[in-house]
């Protein structure tokens, strides 16, 4: 019954919020009916061009700011002398100085600029030269952001920072304190660019000047934010930003708007360095009598609604505090509140945990599509400016080598090791790459399936060769003790300089290497491209073609197994080039299926035969793969044909062995003999069941392997008339124009010249 009666309050606090819901939409309907919301919403999307453009001005801002560190930086002057106990060259400060001034005289919002260096007391700014304890002390006094800060806070490695706008007294004119709105940036060195400490004082309100924040709408205001969600820079002071960050702080969108009060507060993310823009935009226009008139009504009512609902609402909210807690779990909630409290609160750090994950995940796959996009460029011209800014992630040696990485579940390898996902292997391959000895830095990506690029930095002083010969042994240490149960397969390519056009020559390297690999370095783990030795002697006889493919029509499948493997095997001895043998193997096979054409079910069976033989060929590791799809052919083209026929007396017989040996004395006498029947017999049935007498057919199957070999070939008269079955060439020559009107001769100039 309680819980019944629980259930039956929930419900009426339900239905009691949904009437305060019901009653205040109805009158902000009327409001709406009766003021000029239609022409606030317009402006509001005018507003909102207004403060893309003002991000834009930011994001130009900030950019000139970094620009002009890293001019700085670059600026040849060094007033230290290393070899003179540390002094300082004056000439070559005052030099400094007026690089400074020149460099912020066109920034109208850069109120000064500050150089300094390590252990040197000594500070140059645009207007001169100071001390740097009594610079911070006088002129740019602040109670945390003193001297002894900035030479802390130069120490420590850190990026490009962007500290919150803060309050500076001043020293002007006459001696006398000002306080000035002031926003520091320093430089980041986590990369040093030069021994200088640099430290840029933008002035806020010239920059709220510069980026026209007057153009906003009357009565909003903007907060700046910086990537790690501090404030940088706010236009209203004590503006309480917890409920809108609550709202906007898991959502990965580059914009978001939402409603909290009187305000509607637009949220927006920088393209060009993270930071979070809200624009707090009042909901209605201020100062309407007519809209203010209808408000008051609208108040006196909600007011006195509110007040009866609020006493209906306090019969049943009777433990608040519990109502909220169980926003943290679920039931009713028991034990100590506060530590209920704090296990929602971890719950909220291990989301976090979790989203920061993903964050660094995508960062990596952006920077690897990133990668893949300069790999689908046709030449280096074609490669995006975008994707130049991720040079810092491909490499930090003044060169590098290209290696590609196969993985392969081994046959007989160790299965009690689960198979990994690619994502899983690269984690690990970047985790164990960091030890690996010879090699600068390291920067793995997945490229497709089992297959990894990795880019291998050779570090100064270091050589190619030293860089490969580590790779050789990490692969083989990785092999035995991290990826057991694998076969792995790596093609390092030529040495180049760090750039990223340079990529697409190097992974060209790596393509024409799985290409032209040499048939006898295919057992090697890694195989260099630059060492692959051009070898153009391919074996492929014709006249073992055509005998293979009389041997399937005869349905010899040992005999032709055979002849698939010598082949190959010659022409793995001759160590020809991957690529050479994967053509030597698809021209097989069109020998191959030349018997199964008449005996196959349909086009259909014969079109995904030879798809899956292609597919295999294509993705073979060695010439053995190669074999074993040849020989799988052999089986299915001789399985087709049913094996050896019952009887030898039967048409389809007689024709396979006439096409098998027609070269040579095919008496009729020995036919009979073949066969085991008498030569009348044989004479009779051949031409009852051929319609054609015995010595014309064999005439005619003769004739046409000679009109081949007339075409195709550059052997004599004589030659070919002995390869037919003639025992000269003149009685060759006498059938040849006896069944085509014409003789040999004659007939291979005809072809010639057709």
């Amino acid at each position: 019954m309680n819980r019944l009666l629980a259930n039956r309050g929930l419900l009426q606090i339900f239905c009691s919020l949904l009437l305060v819901i019901m009653i205040m939409s109805a009158s902000s309907y009327v409001v709406y009916k009766k003021s000029i919301s239609g022409i606030y919403d317009k402006v509001t999307q005018n507003n909102r061009l207004v403060v893309k453009n003002i991000i834009q001005a930011f994001d130009s801002s900030f950019t000139t700011v970094n620009n002009l560190m890293f001019t700085i930086h670059g600026l040849p002057f060094d007033p230290v002398k290393s070899g003179d106990g540390g002094r300082m060259d004056m000439a070559q400060v005052y030099n400094l100085q007026d690089n400074l001034a020149s460099l912020i005289s066109s920034v109208d919002y850069i109120e000064d600029v500050i150089v300094f260096y390590d252990n040197q007391d000594l500070a140059i700014t645009a207007n001169g030269t100071s001390d740097m304890k009594l610079l911070f002390q006088n002129k740019y006094r602040h109670d945390t952001y003193n001297a002894s800060y900035w030479r802390s806070f130069s120490k420590s490695k850190r990026p490009f920072t962007v500290f919150p706008s803060s309050d500076y007294m001043m020293q002007t004119e006459g001696s006398k304190l000002q306080s000035r709105q002031l926003i520091a940036v320093m430089d980041g060195n986590k990369y040093k660019l030069s021994d200088k400490n640099v430290i840029i004082l933008i002035n806020a309100e010239k920059l709220l000047q510069h980026v026209n924040m007057s153009s906003m709408i009357p009565g909003s205001s903007m907060i700046v934010l910086d990537g790690d969600r501090k404030i940088v820079l706010s236009t209203e002071k004590n503006w309480d930003l917890v409920e809108v960050l609550n709202d906007v702080y898991f959502n990965q969108s580059q914009e978001d708007s939402l409603t909290r009060g009187d305000f509607e507060y637009h949220v927006y993310q920088s393209d060009y360095n993270d930071f979070i823009y809200i624009d707090k935009m009042p909901y209605q226009f201020q100062n309407i009598d007519t809209v203010a008139s209808g408000s008051r009504i609208i108040m006196v009512i909600a007011i006195v609604s509110a007040v009866l609902l609020s006493g209906l609402l306090s019969v049943y909210l009777y433990l608040p505090v519990k109502g909220i807690l169980q926003l943290f779990g679920e039931g009713r909630v028991k034990g100590n509140d506060f530590r209920k409290i704090y296990s929602g609160i971890v719950k909220v750090q291990r989301e976090n945990e979790a989203l920061r994950q993903r964050m660094e995940r995508a960062e990596a796959e952006m920077c690897r599509n990133a990668f893949l996009q300069v790999l689908e460029s046709q030449r280096s011209s074609d490669i995006a400016r975008d994707v130049l800014k991720y040079e810092p992630f491909f490499f930090r040696d003044r060169s590098f080598v290209m290696a590609s990485l196969e993985f392969r579940l081994s046959q007989k390898g160790d299965r009690s090791h689960p198979a990994m996902e690619p994502r899983q292997i690269a984690e690990l391959l970047r985790k164990e790459l960091g030890s690996m000895a010879g090699s600068g830095y390291t920067a793995v990506f997945h490229h497709r399936e089992m297959q990894f690029l990795i880019l291998l930095g050779i570090p100064q002083g270091g050589d190619r060769q030293t860089v490969i010969s580590g790779w050789a042994a990490f692969i083989q240490e990785a092999n035995r003790d991290v990826l057991p149960g694998y076969v792995l397969r790596s093609f390092v390519s030529k040495d180049y300089e760090a750039h990223v056009p340079n990529l697409l020559s190097a992974y060209q390297d790596i393509l024409n290497g799985m290409l032209y690999r040499n048939v006898q370095d295919e057992a090697q783990t890694v195989i260099d491209t630059a060492a692959v030795q051009y070898v153009g002697d391919v074996y492929f006889p014709l006249e073992k073609m055509d005998h293979l493919a009389r041997c399937l029509t005869a349905g010899l499948t040992e005999e032709s197994i055979q002849i698939v493997t010598d082949i190959i095997h010659e022409n793995a001895r001759r160590n020809i080039h991957h690529y050479h043998l994967a053509h030597v193997a698809k021209s097989m096979f069109l020998y191959l299926i030349k018997p199964a054409k008449a005996t196959a079910e349909g086009d259909q069976e014969l079109m995904q035969l030879e798809s899956r033989f292609i597919r295999r060929v294509e993705q073979a590791y060695d010439h053995r793969e190669i074999t074993e799809a040849l020989l799988e052919v052999v089986k299915k083209v001789a399985g087709s044909r049913g094996g050896e026929p019952k009887s030898k007396l039967n048409p389809a017989f007689i024709s396979q062995y006439i096409e098998l040996h027609y070269m040579n004395n095919l008496y009729l006498d020995h036919m009979a003999e073949v066969l085991d029947t008498s030569p009348k017999y044989f004479s009779n049935y051949f031409k009852k069941t051929f319609g054609i007498n015995y010595v014309e057919y064999l005439n005619k199957v003769r004739l046409a392997h000679a009109r081949e070999f007339l075409k195709n070939t550059d052997y004599n008269i004589s030659e070919i008339g002995e390869k037919t079955g003639y025992m000269n060439a003149s009685t060759f020559t006498t059938t040849f124009k006896k069944y085509y009107g014409i003789s040999p001769s004659e007939y291979r100039k005809m072809a010639g010249e057709g």
